[in-house]
C-alpha cells in the first residue's frame, strides 16, 4: 500500500518534531522551507530530534520490568507499554532508523512539496501576515482532497479560513513541544470545518502516535496553551519587573510543585521568538511604559544577541557546554 504523504509547512523546533514523528509513524514525509540558508537551519534541528527519540527509545528499554515504566515511556513512540519487552524496542529502534532514512524529504519548491498530499501542516511563525502569505501562496497548489491544518499556538482557524481557498478542509491540530514524550494532538475546527474532515484529522492524530483531544469550540490557545500562556506571561513579568531573576522564578516554581522544569526553563525549550511574537501581539506591549512593553523589549534584546533558546545553544541558560 502506497504510503500517504505528509508535508510540514516550516523547519521550526515544533515543525521538525512534528514532521519526524510522522515519519517515525510511516508516513512519508515532506518538509517545505524557503530557502538553502533555511535547509541549513532545518536540518540540523532534524538530526538532532531524531536522535534524541533514538535515545528516549533506548533508555525505555531500562524501564522494561520497572514499575514506574508505565508512566516514563516516550508515549507517542510506544503505542502500548503493556508486554513491551527489550527486544520490541530494540525492533522499533531499527525500525525508527529506518523510517527517518526513507520518509524524511526536504523540498525548497513548493509545488512539488504539495503535489499528492494528503495533509498538510503549516507550522510557521506566529505572525498573522506570514501565515496569509503562506497559505495564498499554497491555496492553487493544493491537491483538491488535500487536508489543510495549521499548528497556530495562539491564532484561531477562523482568522485564516477563507485565504486557505479550502475553508471545508481546514484546521487547527496542535501539538506540545517533546512531541515524543508529551503527546498531545489537539484538534480545533472553525465554523466552516466539514465534519468528517474534522474526523479524518482525529484518526490522523491517532496514526502519529498522538492522544487526539477534540475541542468543541474555537479558543484562542487550545486547552494547554490557555493554561500555559498565561503561566508562562506571569514569570516574565516577575523577571521584567525586578522582582526576581529566571532562575530564582525557576528554583522556586521547581520546589514548591516537584515539576521538573520551571517556566524559563519551559521558554528557553519553546523559543523566545516564539514567545516574544507571542507577547507582541498584546496591544498593550506596544504602549511605552507597561510592564508587556518591558517584557517585549527584555525579550528582544536575547534574541538580537542571538540567545533564542535550547536551539541556539543559549537562552536562559548556556547549554553550549552540555
Amino acid at each position: 500500500m502506497e504510503k500517504k504523504k505528509v508535508v510540514i509547512a516550516g523547519g521550526g523546533v515544533l515543525g521538525t518534531q512534528i514532521g519526524l514523528i510522522c515519519a517515525y509513524h510511516g508516513f512519508d514525509t515532506t518538509f517545505w522551507l524557503r530557502s538553502e540558508s533555511s535547509v541549513g537551519r532545518t536540518q540540523p534541528k532534524i538530526d538532532r530530534y531524531s536522535a534524541l527519540m533514538l535515545q528516549d527509545l533506548a533508555q525505555a528499554k531500562t524501564l522494561v520490568g520497572n514499575p514506574m515504566g508505565g508512566f516514563l515511556y516516550p508515549r507517542g513512540l510506544i503505542r502500548n507499554w503493556q508486554g513491551m519487552t527489550v527486544e520490541g524496542i530494540d525492533a522499533l529502534i531499527e525500525e525508527a532508523k529506518k523510517n527517518f532514512a526513507e520518509n524524511v524529504h526536504i523540498e525548497l519548491d513548493l509545488k512539488k512539496a504539495l503535489s499528492g498530499a494528503y495533509l498538510v501542516i503549516e507550522s510557521m511563525t506566529e505572525e498573522p501576515k506570514a501565515k496569509i502569505g503562506m497559505y495564498e501562496a499554497m491555496r492553487d497548489l493544493l491537491d483538491e482532497d488535500t487536508i489543510l491544518c495549521t499548528n497556530s499556538s495562539t491564532l484561531l482557524p477562523s482568522m485564516f479560513a477563507e485565504y486557505t481557498g479550502r475553508p471545508a478542509k481546514y484546521c487547527a491540530l496542535h501539538f506540545a513541544n517533546t512531541i515524543w514524550k508529551n503527546n498531545t494532538g489537539e484538534v480545533m475546527g472553525h465554523p466552516g470545518t466539514d465534519s468528517e474532515v474534522y474526523n479524518a484529522v482525529v484518526k490522523f492524530a491517532d496514526a502519529i502516535g498522538m492522544v487526539p483531544l477534540q475541542l468543541h469550540k474555537e479558543q484562542p490557545g487550545y486547552i494547554l496553551n490557555s493554561m500555559l500562556v498565561p503561566f508562562l506571561s506571569a514569570a516574565q513579568a516577575l523577571w521584567a519587573n525586578e522582582v526576581a531573576d529566571p532562575e530564582t522564578i525557576d528554583l522556586t516554581w521547581r520546589l514548591a510543585t516537584s515539576a521538573p522544569a520551571g517556566p524559563f526553563q519551559i521558554l528557553d525549550i519553546v523559543g523566545l521568538e516564539t514567545a516574544y511574537n507571542i507577547n507582541q501581539m498584546k496591544p498593550a506591549a506596544q504602549q511605552e511604559g507597561t510592564i508587556e512593553y518591558k517584557m517585549g523589549k527584555l525579550l528582544k534584546e536575547k534574541i538580537d544577541r542571538g540567545e533564542t533558546g535550547v536551539n541556539a545553544g543559549k537562552g536562559f541558560y548556556d547549554y553550549s557546554k552540555k
